[in-house]
């Protein structure tokens, strides 16, 4: 059995993190009073979009976070990636749906995007990296 700590722990309190952010929509929702689609609700439009956004960029990060694991074990790097990862999530999220968004929203985005471009990066060269504990798999 394999165990992957990080991606394990990332993906746990990333479910929990959807679980709040998908909240705070049904809250606006309520408050709103805009039971399906966004009723050209600004406040319910930004909830929605925060929403939106957590879910298309999480699933490329858990992935990433997974592969490196599997293939580099467990650094404490990877734990500092997962951790900073999933504050700048909820950065975004609060900047999405406050009265001054341009600052949280910034760092959320920013956080996320250089998240997704390091683990990006780090997983193409990895395979390529002169690493004792790598071990590739060459079919053919």
């Amino acid at each position: 059995m394999i165990i992957l700590p990080v991606t394990l722990t990332a993906a746990g309190l990333a479910a929990l993190l959807n679980i709040w952010i998908a909240n705070r929509v049904g809250r606006v929702r309520g408050q709103e009073k805009v039971s399906i689609g966004d009723g050209g609700n600004t406040r319910l439009i930004a909830a929605m979009r925060a929403h939106s956004n957590y879910v298309e960029y999480t699933p490329f990060v858990l992935v990433l976070l997974g592969l490196i694991e599997m293939a580099a074990g467990s650094p404490w790097w990877l734990w500092l990636v997962a951790i900073v990862y999933l504050v700048g999530r909820v950065a975004h999220a609060l900047g999405m749906t406050t009265d001054n968004p341009l600052k949280l929203r910034l760092v959320g985005t920013v956080v996320t995007l250089l998240t997704l471009a390091g683990l990006g990066i780090y997983a193409i060269t990895l395979p390529h990296l002169d690493a004792p504990h790598a071990v590739i798999v060459n079919e053919g």
